[in-house]
């Protein structure tokens, strides 16, 4: 029997192709109650999207997070999956004492603000992006990427809210400034205040052109890009 390298194509190689959309839709999520998992992320917030019943043992359910352009499906007959086997699956939200304040105002259990201890991965907790202790409390550094909460759902699927409020660099099309939704807007809106607060300290002046300066906060900020000073 003999071997044959197979050459990859390079992702970076031909980057001025054309390509088809492949946008990241839909998650299948497992579970033991139909009726028990729609009330809970019904609970949520969620919108629901389809309650399809066949009438012949074959039910789907869709709903969708506030501002995401991924929406869950779930069932009777959608996935072979065992109930409560869909684990990691993040939420990212811009202010995660605001996300997880809202869960608890809703009865859902949650957990407390956490961050990792400098990456170790041999820790007792369960495992998630950056490691396997959790620390109480949001990131020291208040990083971006650096805080998480955790809940489940009525049959154990895990899922943690991770906070970002700065991309890193190359994450999405510098061109292209979008915001999820009203209060991921606001954020923004004063984080840029703040800065501008600083700016103008530092400038010993009032700025009579901070919208442009907020504009411009708002963009490299999303794009990860070296922020104005």
């Amino acid at each position: 029997m003999s071997t044959k390298a197979v050459r990859t194509n390079d992702p970076t190689s031909d980057a001025g192709v054309a390509r088809v959309d492949m946008r990241f839709e839909v998650v299948v999520i497992p579970v033991s109650d139909v009726d028990r998992a729609r009330e809970f992320y019904g609970r949520l917030g969620w919108r629901l999207d389809a309650d399809y019943d066949s009438g012949k043992d074959f039910r789907v359910i869709q709903l969708t997070p506030p501002g995401s352009g991924c929406s869950i499906i779930f069932g009777n007959n959608v996935t072979p999956a065992a109930p409560g086997s869909a684990q990691g699956l993040y939420l990212i939200v811009s202010d995660i004492q605001a996300a997880r304040k809202e869960l608890l105002d809703r009865g859902v259990e949650i957990s407390e603000v956490f961050h990792d201890a400098a990456g170790v991965y041999a820790g007792t907790d369960e495992p998630y992006l950056f490691g396997r202790v959790r620390v109480s409390g949001p990131d020291a550094e208040h990083r971006s990427y650096r805080s998480f909460a955790s809940f489940r759902d009525p049959d154990g699927n895990g899922w943690l809210f991770q906070e970002i409020t700065t991309r890193l660099p190359g994450r999405i099309d510098p061109a292209t400034t979008t915001f999820a939704s009203a209060n991921d807007l606001a954020s923004a809106l004063r984080r840029a205040a703040a800065a501008h607060g600083q700016h103008e300290a530092r400038t010993g002046q009032a700025d009579p052109n901070w919208p442009d300066w907020y504009a411009e906060y708002m963009v490299r900020e999303q794009a990860g890009e070296e922020l104005p000073k």
